[in-house]
């Protein structure tokens, strides 16, 4: 849980001792003044982030603005779980072929389509890209400085940057 304040304007109420007409009977926001309020943020953990139910009539409406980065980061994280490393430019022949058994094998159990993932995402698991690093690093930082801060609710759990495109997108996935 996070408690996040934010900064509201505050609302003056017309004394009842004024008797200026409507307008004293509507309360005025007074731009510079303002309260904090103090709301309560509640977070999943990664786990229950990764473990949609991709069969339910929810998740299947939600398939189509789904970045395909989701999926990716399934397949890459069971390549790591089962190799114990990340794929290597070295070995790039036998990690293509084990990178496509997996995003089979991934994909089946979350019961959606092979092709979800087309056979060009193994181009994107061989190296790190300094740029994407950078952007990814500094959205990161933001992140954390608004959750130190309290002042703004960071972002519910994953922000995905294509590299190649060179836009983000931010997605919430889990409970509620």
């Amino acid at each position: 849980k996070l408690f996040v304040f934010r900064e509201k304007p505050k609302v003056v109420k017309p004394s009842p001792s004024s008797n200026d007409g409507p307008e004293a009977k509507k309360a005025k926001v007074d731009p510079n003044e303002t309260t904090m309020v103090k709301k309560t943020a509640s977070f999943c953990n990664l786990k229950e982030a990764l473990e949609v139910d991709w069969t339910s009539e929810k998740a299947k409406a939600n398939l189509k603005r789904t970045p395909v980065d989701y999926f990716l980061l399934h397949v890459l994280l069971k390549f790591r779980t089962d190799k114990g490393r990340d794929p290597d430019p070295k070995s790039c022949a036998d990690d293509s072929q084990l990178l496509k058994q997996i995003r089979d094998d991934v994909l089946e159990a979350m019961g959606l389509s092979g092709d979800l993932l087309s056979d060009d995402f193994i181009s994107y698991c061989f190296s790190e890209m300094s740029p994407v690093c950078a952007v990814v690093g500094g959205v990161l930082g933001q992140e954390v400085v608004k959750a130190l801060s309290q002042r703004d609710a960071p972002h519910r759990n994953f922000f995905f940057f294509d590299g190649r495109k060179g836009n983000g997108v931010v997605d919430y996935f889990g409970p509620n």
